[in-house]
């Protein structure tokens, strides 16, 4: 089969550049060297990326983190967990979340404690009323990810998977509650 396309004839690739070629080859690659410069200051300097611990961890040992964290922490009557200090311990496990539903209050840091007990997971965490804020992470297990987290905002904050981890995969939520004062 031949092709639509003719080649061009002569010494074609060995012409030199024309002059207001040249510039715009110059302005684009200045372009691309400040905007790599912009992307690598905000991924260093931003608020884009999660800060925190990265703790090395077996499934076992999160699961007993997970025990005592949930031991501690007191109930309220409709079935939220209460945590007894800063930190919240979520564990993911196909198809549900250890640790929600919890309440949790505004303006005060906690320490969201995250891994899994079996396969990858996704953890993403919402506004109910706003799809835009929200934050993702991805969980993985043997690893425990320590994130300072505040509200600034009371509501119900739902809780999914947004990692694929099996059939009950679209029956993985959990819920947040965040209220003024506890």
């Amino acid at each position: 089969m031949t092709s639509p396309m003719k080649p061009p004839e002569g010494n074609w690739w060995g012409q030199s550049v024309n002059r207001r070629e040249s510039i715009w080859l110059g302005l684009s690659g200045i372009w691309s060297i400040l905007i790599f410069g912009w992307m690598s200051g905000y991924t260093r300097f931003g608020d884009q990326n999660p800060i925190g611990e990265t703790l090395k961890v077996s499934p076992e040992e999160y699961q007993e983190k997970m025990n005592d964290y949930t031991d501690e922490a007191s109930e309220t009557e409709e079935g939220l967990l209460v945590p007894s200090g800063d930190d919240v311990y979520f564990a993911a496990q196909q198809w549900y979340w250890q640790g929600a539903p919890v309440i949790l209050e505004t303006g005060r840091e906690y320490n969201i404690h995250l891994s899994s007990l079996d396969v990858q997971h996704g953890f993403s965490m919402r506004p109910e009323q706003a799809l835009s804020k929200q934050i993702n992470f991805q969980i993985l297990p043997e690893y425990e990810w320590i994130l300072p987290m505040e509200f600034d905002e009371p509501g119900t904050y739902h809780l999914i998977c947004n990692e694929f981890c099996g059939v009950g995969h679209r029956t993985m939520h959990g819920r947040v509650e965040v209220v003024e004062e506890l």
